[in-house]
């Protein structure tokens, strides 16, 4: 006849209870191994989050482009450039103030427009032009006015005749010769805008032939006043 030990049972009983806990919580791990990932990243062969969509399903920061959106952001990037550099000579040596507000306006909206173009040749992956280019350009036969696609830069002694004036003779000057440039430019901007295909810098080469025009317009006005 067995004997019956309540310490014994006790302990078979608090055993059996440990392994089905046991074996719940390891059956509870399985099943969430793979469940934590809602991308189901864990399953083989499905690891396509946002890092693995393809590069070439992106645009470029300029977006499309073609050789003359490349021409047109490499000429005019010196152009502009020098455009500002005649502008910052009117300190110190311009007298009128339409002639001082309009060399601000002029600094104050084309270095924006160097930027974003040079933006524009870093993401095409092509080069800038060089630091002299918007001085030796305007040294080369058939430039300073405009019959190749530099139109209308200034030579070298068109700026150094601009550095030596002063006054009136300054304000005049500056006005004829930023004619002259403002003419050109517009002419590389509708050349864009027939011939380029990115849209950002055809809208940029509209927003030359807009501001560049009303401009020419002023200082047409101005010369006139100061003859």
């Amino acid at each position: 006849m067995s004997i019956y030990h309540p310490f014994a049972a006790r302990r078979r009983t608090l055993a059996a209870v440990g392994t089905v806990a046991a074996l719940a919580l390891a059956l509870a791990a399985c099943g969430s191994s793979d469940s934590s990932k809602p991308d189901g990243s864990a399953m083989p062969g499905m690891n396509h989050g946002a890092g693995s969509v393809p590069s070439s399903s992106a645009s470029s920061p300029g977006g499309a482009f073609n050789d003359a959106d490349v021409t047109f952001a490499q000429q005019m990037i010196p152009h502009h450039q020098q455009a500002i550099e005649m502008a910052r000579l009117a300190d110190g040596r311009a007298a009128d103030s339409e002639v001082k507000s309009l060399a601000s306006a002029i600094e104050k909206a084309q270095d924006p427009e160097i930027n974003t173009m040079k933006g524009w040749l870093k993401s095409w992956g092509k080069p800038l032009p060089s630091a002299s280019a918007s001085s030796s350009m305007g040294d080369m036969p058939g430039m300073n006015h405009g019959s190749s696609g530099m139109a209308g830069m200034m030579s070298d002694q068109d700026m150094s005749d601009l550095k030596s004036a002063k006054g009136k003779d300054f304000d005049k000057k500056f006005a004829q010769l930023m004619i002259g440039h403002h003419q050109g430019a517009v002419i590389m901007a509708k050349d864009e805008q027939k011939n380029g295909s990115n849209p950002g810098a055809k809208r940029l080469a509209g927003n030359v032939i807009a501001a560049q025009n009303a401009e020419i317009e002023q200082m047409n006005k101005i010369v006139n006043r100061l003859k």
